[in-house]
């Protein structure tokens, strides 16, 4: 048995734009958009919203009986202008409400306003995730909530709300394809004139308004073009017209002041630069120099860190890579005597703490050990003679 509830405050109207919360981040940032304009807009006077196509509007065509009402209703109110015999509407080819209606009113979007009791109306909970194919996957729920399939009933939706876990309240509306089209085909050649097809619910002040879809098909859609479209061009055009001005109006403003401002401090700080780009270059290259002599008397020198490990490796030891990074001794390289080089390294004067890095690797070509050692130089500078040769190192060669 069909049903029909009250609609929600809530509901959505097609031509107002309300929030609806969608299934991921870019859905919820367009209905956001489309609420936040619809909020902006809602600080214009009424016949601003009006001249500039705000307001919504649909001409709401009704058939009661052997007359057909014609109600003119936007976000705000509706308001009936008036009950035509319906018998000569059919009779007449073509649109048979323009002679009847002002040229604004007879482009307006005419929408059928269908009794409630047509509509089957169920309320389901779905999950966030729904919120991007709502109207797919309502369509395979027709055939478990509804005693209709598919084919045979025309749809639409309604988000109720969302709950705190992030599940979407919807409304499925279902109607029998039958009567969609008797209903439409009771209008003559006003029904290809029609951009909309929805229920009529009695409001809290006893009124029928229009639940909030559309259940008609794509294909029998009547698109008319907004009547106060180039009333939006031309106030769109306006207002950029009036931004770039501002902005450049703005930029030659900061430019010119930006220009006095520089005039000025290079006409007292050039003398003043001169000076102090002098004075800075002596205090670096004094500091350059101090800090030269420092890690000149600090660190000993390269060519004596290479002399002595040319003394005190032994011959089967050869270097692939010596680096020398600040205060650390960098070796690589092959060695059959790979596990007692720390041995013939200790006792320099010119570093300390010698050590491999990581494991020996076995090299099959040469039959060596591939080795890293590691060592901190000193932090005295040695005497200019040359060390002499360990015991250890005199023995092994």
């Amino acid at each position: 048995m069909m049903s029909a509830v009250s609609a929600s405050p809530g509901d959505e109207a097609p031509g107002r734009r309300q929030w609806r919360p969608g299934g991921r981040l870019l859905p919820r940032i367009r209905t956001f958009l489309a609420w936040w304009g619809t909020s902006l807009a809602a600080w214009l006077p009424r016949r601003v919203r009006e001249l500039f196509g705000l307001a919504g509007r649909r001409l709401l065509l009704e058939v009661r009986g052997d007359e057909l009402a014609l109600t003119l209703h936007d976000s705000e109110s509706s308001q009936l202008l008036a009950a035509v015999p319906l018998a000569p509407l059919r009779e007449t080819d073509g649109d048979a409400l323009a002679p009847l209606l002002q040229r604004r009113l007879a482009e307006t979007p005419r929408w059928l306003l269908l009794p409630a009791r047509m509509g089957l109306r169920r309320t389901l909970t779905l999950p966030e995730a729904a919120g991007e194919r709502l109207q797919d996957i309502l369509r395979f729920e027709i055939d478990r909530q509804t005693p209709f399939a598919a084919d045979d009933v025309r749809y639409g939706h309604r988000v109720l709300g969302r709950r705190g876990d992030g599940s979407l309240d919807v409304e499925l509306v279902v109607v029998p394809r039958v009567a969609i089209d008797a209903a439409v085909a009771a209008l003559g050649p006003l029904g290809g004139t029609l951009a909309g097809i929805d229920l009529a619910v009695e409001g809290e002040d006893g009124n029928r308004t229009p639940l909030g879809v559309n259940l008609i098909d794509d294909a029998g859609r009547q698109r008319r073009g907004d009547p106060q479209r180039r009333y939006q061009w031309l106030l769109a055009a306006v207002a950029v017209v009036f931004v770039a001005l501002a902005l450049w109006q703005i930029r030659a403003n900061h430019a010119a002041a930006a220009a006095d401002f520089e005039a000025e401090v290079a006409a007292e700080a050039t003398r003043a630069r001169g000076a102090s780009q002098q004075r800075q270059q002596l205090a670096d290259l004094a500091e350059g120099m101090r800090f030269l002599d420092r890690q000149r008397a600090s660190r000993p020198m390269t060519v004596a860190v290479l002399d002595e490990l040319s003394r005190r490796l032994p011959d089967t030891t050869y270097l692939e890579k010596v680096a020398i990074e600040g205060d650390r001794i960098l070796l690589i390289g092959l060695s059959t005597e790979a596990s007692a080089l720390v041995g013939y390294l200790e006792g320099s004067p010119l570093w300390q703490a010698p050590a491999l890095a990581g494991a020996l690797q076995n090299d099959p070509r040469t039959r060596a050990d591939r080795f890293t050692l590691t060592a901190r130089l000193a932090d005295a500078a040695p005497a200019t003679t040359q060390s002499q040769e360990p015991e250890r190192a005199a023995s092994a060669r």
